[in-house]
């Protein structure tokens, strides 16, 4: 649907579609094209196997360079990204809730259309973690979409604050048993990924889909959504001249809390402190899980103020970005079809010989080479097939 599209009148009462191009916000596409940059390289390492794990996961790294980039991922990345993810994701709720009131639905109306594109991402989410890759994330905000809808729309942001603050809580505990060492032996994070029989390797996908979608929703994701839904309410990025002086402020203290945090567990994951106790392990893991959620703000405020510089005057690598932030998930969906196709055992079968640096390598490569491709979708004014695809399911086909 286009922005010259007509506004359905209050006695329409049906759903509008996409907002047109041309009326979207800078900034919050801006930070989602970011962010899948720092997505590919959460990701990528996930897809080895046939090495040594050590903390966290990581190979336990056998050069420099694979050390260095350990420490750089574990500081910046890992447990940063999915959080800014998640507060993008809140943040696009409100502006659904937003744009559906203006054309005349009232609340409950808003909520089964947000519980219906939920469980949509759900089922998507299941299809990508069935034919790709069992870390896949568009389920769980799916099924975060389905159970909060009602609460996200009508909470206070005194409770929404409340509730995101006790939640921490959760996280920190469950980021210090993800600090627990992993059994001797273990030489990848996932079995499927070192599963060479592809119908075996997809069973597995579809239980580990299962753990891993329940664990992100119940541990990880609800703060920074909540935190999210509060910021879209504030139009923060929507509107960030505004508020400069926060978003400079979140930027500053989000980011310097989140390498701080960080840096114990980054250390320990690159063999740079070893043989650290148990009960040291796991104390890193809540600081840096907790610190993680300050970074994912931090970077979505980061976006805000280049929106803020750049505000009309976009230059190729904004804009190239923004357009790759609006195909987000077609650009996610591309990365685990690269991934797969060099790294997982049941595809390319190279994550045994690959460390944390070419790997690494391969994500950013990965990642230019989808927002160079989103670049391409516009120019040919094509949307993302992932994108008219949830259209199409959520909105139904629509006249015109």
């Amino acid at each position: 649907m286009t922005g010259s599209t007509s506004v359905p009148t209050r006695g329409d009462r049906r759903p509008v579609g996409a907002i047109g191009v041309d009326a979207r916000s800078l900034a919050p596409d801006l930070a989602r094209g970011a962010m899948l940059l720092l997505i590919a390289l959460a990701n990528a390492h996930v897809f080895l196997y046939g090495h040594q794990l050590g903390v966290r996961g990581y190979p336990v790294s056998e050069t420099i360079a694979d050390r260095a980039v350990t420490v750089v991922q574990m500081t910046l990345v890992d447990g940063r990204a999915y959080p800014m993810f998640a507060a993008l994701f809140g943040y696009g709720i409100v502006q659904i809730l937003r744009r559906q009131t203006a054309a005349g639905l009232d609340q409950v109306a808003v909520g089964r259309l947000v519980r219906r594109r939920g469980a949509w991402l759900v089922l998507l989410g299941f299809a990508h973690a069935l034919l790709l890759f069992s870390g896949d994330i568009i389920g769980a905000y799916g099924l975060l979409a389905v159970v909060l809808a009602g609460v996200l729309l009508r909470t206070t942001d005194r409770r929404l604050l409340s509730v995101a603050g006790l939640w921490l809580i959760v996280t920190a505990v469950f980021g210090a048993l993800q600090g627990v060492p992993l059994p001797d032996g273990a030489q990848a994070l996932l079995p499927s990924m070192s599963t060479r029989d592809p119908l075996l390797a997809a069973a597995f996908r579809a239980a580990e889909w299962v753990g891993l979608t329940l664990s992100m929703v119940l541990f990880s994701l609800v703060p920074a959504l909540l935190l999210g839904v509060w910021a879209a309410r504030r139009r923060l990025l929507d509107d960030p001249e505004r508020h400069r002086r926060f978003l400079l402020w979140a930027a500053v203290v989000g980011i310097g809390l989140a390498v701080a945090g960080g840096l114990p567990m980054a250390l320990m994951a690159g063999s740079v402190w070893q043989d650290p106790a148990v009960t040291t392990i796991m104390l890193a893991g809540s600081l840096h899980a907790v610190t993680g959620y300050a970074g994912g703000i931090g970077y979505a405020a980061v976006a805000g103020l280049v929106a803020i510089r750049v505000r009309d005057r976009r230059g190729a690598v904004v804009a190239a970005l923004a357009v790759c932030g609006q195909r987000s998930m077609t650009c996610y969906l591309s990365q685990s079809v690269v991934f797969v196709a060099v790294l997982a055992a049941y595809g390319g079968g190279l994550g045994d010989r690959f460390g944390i640096a070419p790997t690494a390598a391969l994500a950013v490569g990965t990642w230019a080479l989808t927002v160079l491709a989103a670049d391409i979708m516009r120019r040919c004014r094509h949307r993302g097939p992932a994108e008219l695809l949830l259209r199409r399911l959520t909105y139904g086909r629509r006249p015109g």
